[in-house]
């Protein structure tokens, strides 16, 4: 990815052509992200860090993130009560127009998993507070100087579209992405079921595209699995999961739910056994968006 942002900087009549390909990039460095966090790349502590560090430039967003809302609430809830990301939030109707904005939602109602984990490692944690605070410093300072850098490079108004294509629209397409791709991962899927907890997409081509990105059930219920053994998990599980959770192309899907179903209801999705709202038992369970346990787990984690 820095070359082909690079190559915009030296060159920005490339940008048509080559900022498409940047916001591809961005979003495997986001998948990236997300499979480093769940199975570190290396062995090294600090190399592990470094990676982070790298990420978090292309990805959008500094990559401790991913522990207070993925691993430690997202993972630790799946979709029910307490998942600061569920799709049920306002509605549990699945259009394009609740799907496409549920990245808004989703952020802001993350936002507090992420301060209190913050606010917690400040407290008890210097080491890792200060690799957030150095994460977020490092992040903002480099978009910073790239921003500079173009500015120095093309003027004002030239400096800000050659940053603003190279490096900040493919950080929010990245972002947005992955979290849309969670909303259809779980939206209308059956949190309380073993198996029936995720939609999964096996299709050849977005597998290769995303790391296997596509095969959500098999990442749920072995989450420290690397990626490249996913497909293995997938095969075993998907005899056990309702046929309309695992589908097999994930442009066909897309075209089927958000282009097909306003006209033709019949292709829309319809809610897999229980909703996140409706618990066995019948008893609401309590909400907590950001798990003081899970939490403390987290930090304590990191000290060793």
């Amino acid at each position: 990815m820095p070359i082909v942002a690079m190559a915009q900087y030296v060159n920005p009549g490339l940008i048509p052509y080559l900022s498409p390909l940047s916001c591809y990039l961005a979003l495997c460095a986001g998948v990236i992200a997300h499979n480093h966090n769940h199975c570190p790349t290396f062995k090294s502590r600090r190399l592990n860090g470094w990676m982070g560090l790298w990420l978090a430039h292309f990805y959008g967003y500094p990559t401790f993130a991913w522990v207070p809302t993925h691993n430690l609430n997202h993972h630790k809830f799946v979709n029910k009560p307490g998942d600061a990301t569920i799709t049920w939030r306002y509605t549990n109707k699945h259009n394009a127009v609740v799907a496409f904005t549920y990245f808004f939602i989703s952020s802001y109602w993350q936002s507090d998993p992420i301060k209190q984990y913050i606010r917690k490692a400040r407290q008890s944690n210097p080491a890792l507070f200060r690799q957030i605070v150095t994460q977020y410093c490092s992040w903002a300072g480099l978009h910073l100087a790239l921003l500079g850098l173009a500015i120095a490079w093309h003027g004002v108004a030239q400096g800000f579209k050659v940053w603003g294509f190279a490096f900040l629209i493919p950080a929010l397409f990245a972002l947005w992405t992955i979290m849309f791709f969670n909303y259809i991962q779980h939206v209308h899927a059956d949190p309380w079921s073993e198996h029936d907890h995720s939609r999964s997409f096996d299709g050849k081509l977005i597998n290769f595209l995303l790391f296997n990105n596509g095969l959500h059930s098999a990442h749920h219920e072995t989450p420290g699995a690397h990626w490249s053994t996913l497909p293995e998990v997938h095969a075993k599980l998907a005899p056990d999961i309702n046929p309309e959770l695992n589908q097999s192309s994930f442009f066909g899907w897309c075209f089927q739910v958000y282009v097909l179903a306003p006209l033709f209801p019949q292709f829309g999705t319809k809610q897999i056994g229980r909703a996140g709202f409706e618990p066995p038992t019948g008893e609401a369970p309590r909400l907590d968006s950001a798990d003081v346990d899970a939490l403390e787990s987290g930090i304590n984690a990191a000290r060793t």
